[in-house]
């Protein structure tokens, strides 16, 4: 366990204090996850997300608190397994898979946050146990999956040729009218489900996955061609998800 925190970098920049177990060591420890995860929980919390700022903190200072209490029994009494920051990991995983849903139009809510969670609680743990490189490196990469790749993932999604929406059409029996309009649109249906949320409402709610076909049609955004199907007679609503 020395040869691997003695190989962290800043940690032997900072010096021995850093690695022990001592007060300022701690504290050191608790500031640097209590700023990670303010700033994470702010930015989950902005985007309106599951979990926000409380919870991405409970989470970063718990993770690190079992982890600086497992280096404690590693290094004083002789334990060879993390086992509370294994428990912890553990715990947040399933703490994380409750925040994961599906809203009224049949989308997967929470995922990401579940999965930050997750990866808070890690970042935590390497922290607690003196990886302050290895900590401040995923750290800074779970930020950038977080903002930056947000952006190139819904670029990504524009360009596809395959996309999904939530469909309400004014009657039930109207899906043949719609699925034969859309064929000469140049789109192909991949997948049709009927919306249980909606089941009662006289509306015929489902989420539909298309492929674009035509060659034309490709080079137009999704937004266009979602205004142009909901302009039809037997179209009550349509949006992408």
């Amino acid at each position: 366990m020395e040869n691997i925190i003695a190989s962290d970098q800043l940690a032997d920049a900072m010096g021995a204090w850093s690695q022990g177990i001592g007060v300022w060591s701690i504290v050191l420890k608790i500031a640097v996850i209590l700023v990670f995860t303010t700033i994470l929980g702010c930015e989950r919390a902005r985007n309106r997300h599951a979990a926000g700022l409380r919870t991405f903190i409970v989470v970063g200072l718990a993770s690190t608190s079992v982890a600086i209490a497992d280096l404690y029994l590693i290094m004083a009494k002789g334990v060879s397994f993390p086992f509370l920051s294994a428990a912890t990991i553990i715990g947040v995983a399933i703490l994380g898979a409750n925040t994961i849903l599906f809203s009224s139009k049949n989308q997967l809510k929470g995922l990401t946050t579940s999965v930050g969670l997750w990866g808070t609680a890690i970042i935590g743990v390497v922290l607690g146990l003196g990886l302050y490189t290895v900590a401040l490196i995923t750290y800074g990469v779970l930020m950038l999956c977080l903002t930056l790749f947000t952006h190139l993932e819904k670029s990504n999604k524009a360009h596809s040729n395959h996309f999904e929406v939530h469909l309400e059409l004014k009657g039930r029996n109207l899906l043949q009218e719609f699925t034969a309009t859309i064929r000469e649109f140049g789109l192909k249906i991949d997948d049709i489900e009927i919306n249980p949320a909606y089941a009662n409402s006289g509306l015929g709610v489902y989420t539909v996955s298309m492929t674009i076909v035509d060659k034309d049609l490709r080079k137009k955004p999704h937004a266009d061609l979602v205004k142009a199907l909901s302009a039809l007679d037997c179209v009550a609503y349509i949006e992408e998800i």
